[in-house]
């Protein structure tokens, strides 16, 4: 095509349909029709199409920039008089698109979005989409109309296939994932258009997915990359929990020149860095190397652990799992670097799935932190979180005799079913029970994960199923995201909606991801206490803090596997969490990015947290300290006022941004990770498991290891390498809140004392030792100390400003 929409499409044109009535197309009016377009692209259908929490001049200024090349042209469609829909058509030679598949002459790719309507119109859209064709097909020159949608988008993809268009490629465009479809010319001439009233059954989108498009992302030069990177982090880990020493030859301004031989002395890696706080390295990652017998050779992190396993101290027997789990760390972390995510500066103005699915690292101590053993290529790219395909979940009806729900006094199983599931639904399910001659009100609905049920249930379940103990009804109506943690689920189609956490049998990170009803039973009433302990804390309402209440569970009991104990595998296979949504108590202005985004460094190699800094407007001084007011005061005060600890690492923290700045700080996670520290707090039956007897020495660990060395050493590290920051300004800042808040309690002095926040060190309490030790079950969860692994000690980095600060900050 050579520039032809703006020179063959001008004025209107009419599209007759025959049964339906006459479709108009008109070009966009920038001076009249941006309130209407603004109204769609912010409704939460639209979600896909990019525009969300926009305002009217945003939208009028996209849509100048959209019209200006001579290829891209943009139209209104009406029927009846208003419009109903938009289509944008170009050129993908000249769109980036068409660097991303290839090409044929007389391709013209396009883009719809349909209106909202409170009168809907049988097969409406059906026929917008054969009006469409038939208007872009008017201009001679195109033989073929391209479709990119977002793979998640199911709706337009089962409209698209019934249209007629072919699917034929995955597309990691640098914006989202996309499905590649085509509608060719002589498919007009003899239509596939098939009747609008033909229903498709749900379907996982990826399911187009090649056997070659499943390894496309493993490309050579992308494959060094990442091993690489994983060999930095576990130079890095391993060094830091004193697995490996590597030895320093030379040092000058600051950084070293190190060497470390492997277990047989024939492999020699260097590498150069610079020695931060908590002995942690901040290594040059283009200096690393690795010799075999003096020579040169390709970096192998699946090598690395085979060349250091004596002093990593993996038994030989688990270092195939573990092997894995490296290998498929690897595999995601080439597929995020071959997706194109947003930059750094892109995601400051990011929504906050969109910030979820960009993200690149997983947990940062871990070396191996993506295992997800149980997951083949096509369930990573439909549920793997960075993958940001939605996908729908599987309902179940239990029968009560064997199902347990437990929920909040205002929320009964009643309430909750009716604000997770519509009326017809609901309708449906309980017409399905009938329909096998069963009662509906002896049974309750349990929402499972979809690799849960074709993986584990179908087969496990199979006695249960058979006898209707069991009933499976199919898919719910909304639509899921997988966030970080990969088995919470956020509902993309109404966010205000609770978070769904599912059973998710795959060996991840040291676990298999169930959920056992031992923690789930108790739940509701541990958020309601946790709320009343906390709610009306005037310190805690100053801070903002507030945890994400787990307000139900529903848990269904295996009578075959009962036996075995409330940590065995199977007895956790079917089990959802529902919890509060941060949508709920957003205000006008605000945004929301999970705290792990702040260790984010996009695959261009540019870090999150400086852009944010410099949106802001702040200095960085004042940036960090709202940051540590909203996330570090709380969790002193329950600490120190409540003798109550949590798990607070970036993936189980959401951070409330205004103007760029966190302002709050929501915890979630908490059934199976509240602790109670003190022994002589009456805490009510159901939820006495919260209380660990933890020594004394090891209490503090909860924020020295936890906060300081699991989190704001990483956090120290972005700021030194992406923003040139001083690290001693860093840890000045944390200092300096700690004083702030004690000196908000004089009258805890002897307890600040007693756990002393400014110590000279602290005991290394190590992550790797205790994965490499059984990753499969790292701890044991009735007694989380007695598997701690302790590795030496290490130097207190605030310790330092103890004197400096005291003399104008006295306790």
């Amino acid at each position: 095509m050579n520039a032809l929409h703006k020179h063959r499409h001008t004025g209107y044109h009419v599209m007759h349909l025959p049964g339906f009535g006459d479709i108009r197309f008109r070009p966009l009016d920038l001076d009249n029709d941006i309130p209407t377009l603004h109204d769609w692209v912010n409704r939460e259908y639209a979600q896909y199409w990019g525009m969300r929490n926009t305002t009217p001049e945003d939208v009028r200024r996209e849509y100048v920039r959209l019209t200006q090349p001579d290829h891209y042209d943009v139209w209104i469609g009406e029927f009846n008089g208003r419009a109903c829909f938009l289509l944008e058509h170009y050129d993908p030679r000249q769109d980036v698109v068409g660097q991303y598949y290839p090409v044929q002459p007389g391709d013209c790719g396009i883009h719809i979005i349909v209106a909202p309507t409170d009168q809907p119109i049988r097969g409406f859209t059906w026929h917008v989409f054969r009006a469409i064709l038939a208007f872009v097909f008017t201009d001679n020159q195109v033989q073929r109309v391209i479709i990119e949608p977002d793979i998640r988008n199911e709706k337009m993809h089962r409209i698209s296939k019934r249209v007629g268009f072919t699917y034929t490629h995955t597309l990691e465009l640098p914006h989202k994932t996309a499905l590649l479809a085509s509608y060719r010319r002589e498919q007009l001439i003899e239509p596939t258009l098939r009747n609008p009233r033909t229903t498709d059954k749900p379907m996982h989108t990826v399911e187009t997915l090649t056997p070659q498009q499943a390894v496309a992302h493993l490309e050579p030069e992308r494959w060094i990359t990442v091993n690489t990177l994983l060999i930095r982090k576990a130079l890095c880990e391993f060094s830091h929990e004193l697995l490996i020493t590597p030895e320093l030859m030379h040092e000058r301004d600051g950084w070293g020149n190190y060497q470390l031989i492997a277990d047989t002395d024939d492999i020699l890696y260097t590498f150069r860095a610079r020695k931060l706080a908590l002995n942690h390295l901040h290594i040059d990652t283009p200096s690393i190397e690795k010799k075999q017998n003096g020579r040169k050779v390709t970096l192998d992190a699946v090598l690395f652990i085979h060349e250091f396993k004596n002093r990593l101290g993996i038994d030989i027997k688990m270092l195939p799992t573990y092997l894995e789990e490296i290998i498929s760390t690897l595999y995601s972390s080439a597929y995020k670097h071959a997706k194109g995510a947003p930059t750094a500066r892109q995601l400051t103005t990011a929504t906050f799935q969109q910030i979820e699915q960009a993200m690149t690292e997983g947990h940062p101590g871990f070396v191996a932190n993506n295992g997800r053993i149980g997951f083949d290529a096509n369930d990573y790219r439909t549920y793997a979180p960075e993958a940001g395909n939605t996908f729908r979940l599987v309902w179940l009806a239990g029968h009560k005799d064997r199902t347990v729900y437990a929920g909040t006094d205002d929320l009964p199983y009643a309430t909750l079913i009716a604000q997770e599931l519509d009326s017809p639904t609901i309708q449906e399910f309980r017409q399905t029970l009938r329909d096998k001659g069963l009662d509906p009100d002896a049974y309750m609905f349990i929402p499972v994960h979809p690799w849960q049920w074709f993986n584990k249930l179908a087969n496990v379940f199979a006695p249960e199923i058979a006898t209707n103990h069991v009933v499976c009804l199919g898919y719910g109506p909304d639509a899921y995201q997988a966030q970080q943690s990969i088995r919470t689920l956020f509902n993309v189609t109404n966010p205000r909606k609770f978070y769904t956490k599912t059973s998710l049998s795959i060996l991840n990170m040291g676990f298999m991801r169930g959920l056992p009803l031992y923690y789930l039973g108790s739940a509701p009433e541990m958020a309601v206490w946790l709320d009343d302990l906390l709610g009306t804390d005037p310190y805690i309402q100053e801070t903002g803090f507030t945890m994400l209440g787990e307000i139900a569970s529903v848990s269904y009991v295996n009578p075959y596997f009962e036996t075995f104990g409330k940590h065995n595998g199977y007895n956790k296979m079917i089990a959802s969490l529902w919890r509060e949504s941060p949508w709920s108590i957003l205000k006008s202005g605000q945004r929301l990015t999970t705290m792990a985004s702040l260790l984010h460094v996009d695959p261009y190699g540019t870090a999150l947290l400086p852009e944010w800094i410099e949106a802001s407007g702040l200095s960085t001084e004042s940036w960090l300290d709202a940051y540590l007011k909203a996330y570090l005061s709380p969790l002193l005060h329950c600490f120190y006022q409540y003798d109550l600890v949590f798990m607070p690492h970036g993936e189980n923290l959401i951070l409330v941004m205004e103007d760029h700045i966190p302002v709050r700080a929501l915890l979630k996670d908490i059934t199976e990770e509240a602790v109670m520290l003190n022994p002589d707090v009456v805490l009510p039956e159901n939820i006495s498991r919260m209380y660990a007897e933890v020594p004394d020495d090891v209490k503090l660990l909860s924020i020295f290891t936890d906060i300081f060395d699991g989190f704001f050493r990483y956090m120290s590290h972005v700021l030194v390498e992406h923003a040139q920051y001083d690290e001693n300004k860093f840890w000045e800042r944390v200092a300096e809140c700690v004083y702030q808040y004690q000196a908000r309690y004089p009258e805890m002095e002897e307890k600040f004392r007693y756990y002393d926040l400014f110590a000279d060190d602290f005991q290394l309490s190590c992550l790797n030792r205790l994965q490499l030790n059984n990753n499969q079950q790292m701890i044991d969860l009735d007694n989380p100390v007695a598997l701690l692994q302790f590795a030496g000690r290490l130097k207190n980095p605030i310790a330092a400003f103890k004197k400096v600060l005291s003399d104008s900050h006295a306790i």
